[in-house]
């Protein structure tokens, strides 16, 4: 039977996990086996820039986590060496990073995940990895709304440049031909 402090210090990790896992957008479940330390430091350093907290930690109390959430399905993935990937601001962060790896390092694998209260299955979290970024989507709705003003602009120009030249082409003067 575990000492109460042992046990207090786990309550409290399934407590501090499933209050991250409420406040979030989305999280990953990967399994990291295989993953060199180099690796793991590059993949640590590109989370934590990204605004993920990626966490290792044994999958009884994750799964307990899950429960107090209400992601009990996301427990059946629960095996192996498995770490949680979570993200408070930004719900594609995670997912594309991990994917980016899990195809670079053929041991390390997406599980499972989770986006604004549903569970999803590692295609899931797939296709959640290939929606574009924020300010990538953002650029593509200006480039879109801009391009029909700047149409419009061209069109104005021309007609301004036709009034102030006062002839077109067609009727302006054929030039005449140089004597010899």
């Amino acid at each position: 039977m575990p000492s109460q402090k042992i046990l207090e210090s786990k309550q409290e990790a399934v407590r501090a996990l499933a209050e991250k896992m409420k406040n979030a957008t989305s999280g990953v479940l990967v399994k990291y086996e295989g993953i060199t330390v180099e690796d793991d430091t590059k993949l640590r350093a590109d989370l934590r820039k990204a605004g993920v907290e990626y966490c290792v930690m044994k999958n009884t109390l994750t799964g307990r986590a899950c429960d107090e959430v209400g992601y009990t399905a996301m427990k059946e993935h629960l095996s192996g060496m498995t770490a949680i990937a979570i993200s408070v601001e930004d719900p594609v962060a995670p997912a594309k990073i991990l994917k980016e790896y899990a195809e670079k390092i053929e041991s390390f694998e997406i599980k499972a995940g989770f986006l604004d209260g549903e569970v999803l299955d590692a295609n899931g979290v797939n296709a959640l990895a290939a929606i574009p970024s924020k300010e990538q989507l953002i650029c593509k709705m200006l480039g879109s709304l801009m391009s029909p003003l700047y149409g419009f602009a061209y069109v104005l120009q021309a007609k301004i440049d036709k009034e102030e030249g006062g002839e077109t082409a067609e009727e302006a003067p054929a030039e005449a031909p140089a004597e010899a």
